[in-house]
């Protein structure tokens, strides 16, 4: 069976959530507290893909994802390099894409050229989004319809790289994988961009498509009766878009 370990730490508050995520889609999983990694208890290369969830890793206090961040470059990333290596599905939901991209992970593997800043509204965004299923480079988004929703949770969330020219690189390279739209599949700005992210950009992978972070929440989509109008819905499945997700992530595993 396939293994996942989702890494937590002081903050996350979404484990719960993914691990029944993945364990619906067919996966064994563990949550795994950071310390056991830095202290060996743990190894990450026991495990076949790694997730990191959710939340607000230590209080977010020095900005959101930066603690957890620095901590795995400085006491896993030997490990983290080996893993991905192997070719190993990297996942970062919300805080989690926050560490990715503030550890050198997304979008080009450790090189620092994009960030997650402030929402462009100065709020908190909560709320359910329009998401366009871009032909990326990963295969986790495979028989998926155009147009999902996904929920999203943060304050933190607007996409941005460090020069025009990196945008045009991401999207010759097929690197973005899902973008804010309206209903018609437009992009657009406040509120169906909730957070003001450049050209939309919802979530990324690297230049393989293997290690990916997106803003939205897919452990919070997985049944037909998690959608907010689920009861006006008619002809659908009892799963929704978030389990087809996980499970394209570990049918890739198998």
């Amino acid at each position: 069976m396939v293994k996942v370990i989702i890494l937590r730490t002081g903050g996350t508050n979404c484990d719960l959530e993914t691990e029944w995520a993945c364990q619906v889609a067919g996966a064994s999983t563990s949550r795994i507290h950071i310390s056991q990694i830095t202290t060996g208890r743990v190894k990450i290369l026991d495990f076949d893909i790694l997730i990191i969830p959710g939340g607000f890793s230590y209080g977010d206090d020095l900005g959101a994802g930066k603690v957890l961040a620095n901590e795995i470059m400085l006491k896993c990333w030997e490990q983290i390099e080996k893993f991905r290596e192997k070719q190993r599905p990297i996942i970062g939901i919300c805080n989690g894409f926050q560490v990715l991209v503030k550890a050198k992970m997304l979008p080009f593997w450790g090189k620092h050229t994009a960030s997650l800043v402030w929402n462009e509204s100065g709020r908190f965004e909560d709320r359910w989004v329009n998401l366009r299923v871009e032909k990326s480079t990963s295969p986790f988004f495979n028989n998926m319809p155009e147009i999902i929703r996904f929920p999203v949770a943060h304050a933190e969330g607007k996409f941005v790289l460090k020069s025009h020219s990196l945008l045009k690189k991401i999207e010759k390279n097929q690197q973005v994988i899902l973008r804010y739209v309206n209903p018609s599949g437009e992009t657009q700005g406040y509120p169906y961009n909730p957070n003001g992210s450049i050209a939309g950009i919802a979530g990324v992978c690297d230049e393989k498509g293997l290690v990916i972070g997106m803003m939205p929440h897919p452990e919070r989509a997985l049944l037909r009766i998690h959608l907010p109008d689920w009861t006006r819905l008619k002809g659908q499945e009892e799963f929704s878009y978030g389990y087809r997700f996980f499970k394209n992530v570990i049918e890739y595993c198998s």
